[in-house]
């Protein structure tokens, strides 16, 4: 059988070792400048998260799903969340790892597939952070169906997410329309995977809104806010023209 996320989880490997920006762990200083009032993380490229949005994270429980790196759940932290990090690629887990251990706070760290069962208990959670990802994972109503499982009622559900457009085009031709939409590499010829794969672009699928938003309101969420954003300085080309990406406040 075709293990696709297997093959992203070795692709973030890859792009973990050769310094993606993603998988940069924030600084002792930047660690020490996080307070309540000066904190910035990201779920989508260029805009942080309104303050708002997280509420009083005091003694608070946090799953960062999808989000190891060292970027967000450090700070989180910082700010008085008890939180767990669920991630499939071990270098992003090691830079987790490798902050918490530099800083002394303490994470639980867990390697796993969110295209799976989560493994944790129904109502465990006060609050999830799923930075732009479900983009590697074929069904993501599975995601909003387990994230409203094991979110606490009234927990928050912070998502980032591609709106699909990046997938209309491919790197060799920018600004050309080549792929029909949704793209799904699991339904196209092998030929088409393996270059995704050779390339080292890993397993991608683009999402409707029917699936992203649609999703989490079928789920039982109530949405709550949202805001678009696009690559910035050095990204994608189309995010000159036209937001990729939007994030979702939704609660349970």
């Amino acid at each position: 059988m075709f293990d696709y996320t297997k093959i992203n989880s070795e692709t973030w490997d890859s792009w973990a070792e050769d310094g993606c920006e993603w998988s940069l762990p924030i600084s002792h200083e930047e660690y020490e400048k996080t307070t309540e009032d000066n904190f910035a993380v990201y779920l989508t490229p260029c805009i942080t998260v309104p303050h708002e949005w997280f509420g009083d994270l005091k003694g608070k429980k946090v799953l960062g799903l999808a989000s190891g790196g060292g970027q967000q759940m450090p700070v989180l932290s910082k700010l008085g969340a008890e939180c767990t990090v669920f991630d499939y690629s071990d270098k992003q887990l090691e830079a987790e790892k490798m902050v918490s251990e530099r800083e002394g706070y303490s994470i639980e760290i867990i390697k796993g597939d969110m295209s799976k069962t989560l493994p944790f208990e129904d109502e465990s959670f006060d609050l999830i952070f799923h930075p732009v990802s479900n983009c590697y994972v074929e069904d993501v109503c599975h995601i909003w169906n387990e994230c409203y499982r094991i979110l606490k009622k009234g927990g928050r559900l912070l998502a980032g997410m591609d709106n699909g457009i990046n997938y209309l085009f491919e790197d060799n031709a920018p600004l050309k329309v080549v792929n029909p939409l949704p793209f799904n590499p699991l339904k196209m010829p092998k030929e088409k995977r393996d270059a995704m794969i050779a390339n080292g672009d890993g397993i991608q699928f683009s999402h409707t809104l029917d699936e992203q938003i649609g999703g989490q309101l079928k789920a039982g969420f109530v949405l709550k806010a949202l805001y678009e954003d696009r690559d910035g300085e050095g990204g994608n080309e189309i995010g000159k023209y036209y937001p990729q990406y939007f994030a979702t406040l939704a609660v349970k």
